[in-house]
């Protein structure tokens, strides 16, 4: 608990002032937008030397940005990485990651439900012949199974996707790391206050930062956070050259959202965990995929990697069908329907669309689903708007 209280306090003083070094801006407390595409230089020498090393100095804003730069600083340190690049859609960010890490020939495996933008990714990559398979299992044995001889890449969200199981992350670093495997995890649901994957040991950690890290709904972004050696070859590949740049305004946004992280991250953490309590003990209710609940599979293993819990969690009607998922949903007012998550609002939404079924059974996801995302707002209006929907 102390470790956890140090590292809450020092996450605070990076999200508040990171990298902003106000000194430099007339003691701005605020550090200013550089809108500019490019930066000048007093010789041709030195403008030389800089697009030599244009990972470390400003010449185009497509490389590199003052106000991009301090949203990385601060993304790295909260996460404990050595290395930030901002991008202009948490896609973006998961392409340029499996890009980074992948070559024709080489085979990725999925652990569990991930993103299906993701799955979309990996499917147009066979082109290049890069494969991959998903293990739905998510303890380290059978992971360890599903591996094959040219597998390059563990990719992985914890908690998944939809049914949010948790991964133990340190063995699964371990044992990737002893075969030569990259492990690259998606840490949107957490944030880097709840769960830091880089000190167990996971090489490469992405986010949305429409998410949490935004906050309010109005902010597109990703962002890969890692070592130096992995994010110096990435920097010049798959980020200046495909060039899914994050812009300076979306930056700014950023570092203004991460002033009130930990006490909007306390906020969701609260709703969510009375919300999940209120919906175990429904008689509509299956079950609550939730992992702050003591009733959730990976319980135990979640108290030892995570530092708190955020405002996503789905359920599983009794009555697992579409027209009762539909029902329910279409009966909800305070929570409004709509994909995404991680914002002020709270949303509903479910994985079954009514055509989809057969495909749901072969992700291991009940037709029953129902996702919620709580927000910011007064918990009893939930409970009160759930509670009538059910009925």
């Amino acid at each position: 608990m102390m470790t956890h209280k140090k590292d809450r306090e020092k996450d605070i003083e990076i999200c508040m002032h990171e990298g902003e070094e106000p000194e430099k801006y007339l003691g701005a407390v605020i550090p200013p937008t550089f809108h500019n595409t490019l930066f000048v230089y007093p010789t041709f020498e030195e403008l030389g030397k800089a697009v030599s090393k244009e990972q470390d100095h400003y010449v185009y804003t497509r490389g590199t940005n003052p106000t991009v730069h301090i949203a990385e600083k601060k993304l790295a340190r909260l996460e404990r990485g050595e290395a930030c690049k901002c991008f202009s859609s948490g896609m973006a960010a998961i392409s340029a990651a499996l890009m980074n890490s992948l070559k024709s020939g080489d085979h990725v495996l999925c652990v569990s439900n991930v993103y299906f933008s993701t799955m979309d990714l990996l499917n147009y990559m066979e082109k290049f012949n890069v494969t991959h398979s998903v293990v739905y299992a998510t303890d380290t044995e059978s992971i360890q199974r599903a591996i094959r001889p040219n597998t390059k890449v563990i990719y992985f969200e914890s908690p998944t996707d939809h049914n949010f199981r948790l991964i133990d992350l340190q063995a699964l670093a371990a044992f990737a790391k002893a075969r030569d495997i990259r492990t690259i995890m998606d840490n949107t649901w957490a944030t880097p206050l709840f769960q830091k994957p880089l000190t167990h040991g996971i090489d490469i950690v992405i986010h949305s930062t429409s998410k949490y890290l935004g906050g309010h709904s109005d902010l597109m972004g990703g962002a890969v956070i890692s070592s130096k050696q992995i994010m110096s070859k990435l920097f010049t590949d798959e980020f200046i050259m495909l060039g899914g740049i994050m812009s300076p305004h979306e930056a700014s946004q950023l570092i203004r959202s991460l002033r009130t992280l930990p006490i909007r991250m306390k906020r969701h953490e609260e709703n969510a965990m009375e919300i999940a309590h209120f919906l175990s003990s429904h008689p509509a209710v299956r079950t609550v995929r939730f992992p702050g609940l003591a009733s959730h599979p990976d319980y135990e293993l979640g108290r030892k990697q995570l530092s708190g819990y955020s405002g996503l969690l789905s359920f599983e009607l009794k009555k697992a069908s579409y027209d009762a998922v539909r029902k329910v949903i279409d009966r909800t007012r305070v929570f409004q329907t709509g994909v995404s998550w991680g914002s002020f609002e709270s949303l509903i939404t479910s994985p079954n669309f009514g055509y989809n079924e057969v495909d749901l059974k072969k992700e291991h996801t009940s037709p029953g689903l129902i996702r919620l995302s709580i927000g910011q707002g007064d918990v009893n209006e939930m409970m009160k708007d759930l509670q009538q929907a059910l009925e």
